[in-house]
């Protein structure tokens, strides 16, 4: 189980290592080849000293234009010690596996991808030996995905997105988007994926959201983090539970987006007993600019 959103932000890597050159290739517009082929390494940079090194994950990536190492080191705010190691790495790689090494930096934080995106030079001022440009991924350049068909399209992507975005009123539209996406690909990567974003949520608010969403997914139930969901009073698999966790989704969907709800429209999603409709609600939720927009359309 990931137990924390440092891990979860590179081990999705690992788990689509394509998009992690998708990203580069579309998000930092790197010229990057297409990989062919992809393989985990050994993590472990520890020499015979004993000074232990490890960057956060490290793929093998082969393509027509040669071989490369993609260096992923997950960062939640600026260490000046990792600053120094990240030369360290890409020249103890260079020189083990003979191939060029691409340091790529993701984190949460805007400030932290700033600090990252600096060059680090080597050497005498204005003239270094060696200059380490990493690549960054953060907040600034991650597409914000709050549409179901592109997060449908390219799901690990829209799961990027959400661990990276998830929060403030953006929140409500890509989590939304985002489960309704989960739903078209296979239920063990599903689960796992469910697991990233759930740790990369900061937000109080958005991650009782998403574990309300999730809640409606009978696979989440097989998965280690339901019972931590479970532990908190949510019932498994009965239809009453269901209704109950709809009704207060729906509700607090609108509540989250700073829309007011008057008695009329929380009388009539609470008195409601239908589920299908429920999930229609809560998917207009996200979208509404009054409560009663619920309502409109068809289908009630």
């Amino acid at each position: 189980m990931v137990g924390s959103s440092h891990e979860a932000l590179h081990r999705i890597f690992q788990k689509d290592p394509a998009l992690l050159t998708r990203a580069l290739q579309q998000v930092l517009h790197v010229p990057f080849p297409e990989p062919h082929d992809f393989a985990a390494l050994n993590v472990d940079l520890t020499e015979i000293e004993p000074i232990e090194r490890r960057v956060d994950t490290l793929l093998r990536a082969e393509t027509d234009e040669g071989t490369y190492l993609l260096v992923v080191e997950s960062q939640s705010q600026p260490d000046a010690r990792k600053r120094r190691s990240w030369p360290y790495y890409l020249a103890y790689l260079l020189e083990k596996y003979r191939c060029d090494p691409v340091l790529i930096v993701v984190t949460q934080n805007s400030a932290t991808a700033r600090w990252a995106a600096e060059p680090i030079r080597v050497g005498v001022r204005g003239m270094p030996s060696m200059t380490v440009q990493p690549f960054v991924l953060g907040p600034d350049n991650v597409p914000v995905i709050a549409d179901e068909r592109e997060a449908a399209r390219n799901v690990t992507l829209a799961v990027f997105s959400a661990m990276t975005h998830g929060r403030g009123p953006k929140a409500a539209g890509i989590l939304e988007s985002l489960a309704a996406a989960l739903r078209t690909i296979d239920e063990d990567s599903a689960a796992v994926l469910v697991q990233f974003v759930d740790s990369c949520l900061a937000d109080p608010q958005a991650k009782q959201m998403w574990r309300d969403l999730m809640t409606t997914m009978q696979y989440f139930w097989r998965h280690p983090l339901a019972e931590e969901v479970r532990g908190q009073g949510v019932e498994q698999g009965i239809e009453q539970g269901k209704i109950s966790n709809s009704v207060e989704m729906t509700l607090n969907i609108l509540r989250w987006r700073g829309i007011e709800v008057p008695d009329h429209v929380r009388e009539r999603v609470e008195s409601c007993a239908d589920l299908d409709q429920l999930t229609v609600w809560s998917e207009r939720a996200v979208h509404a600019t009054v409560a009663d927009d619920l309502f409109a359309g068809p289908n009630g």
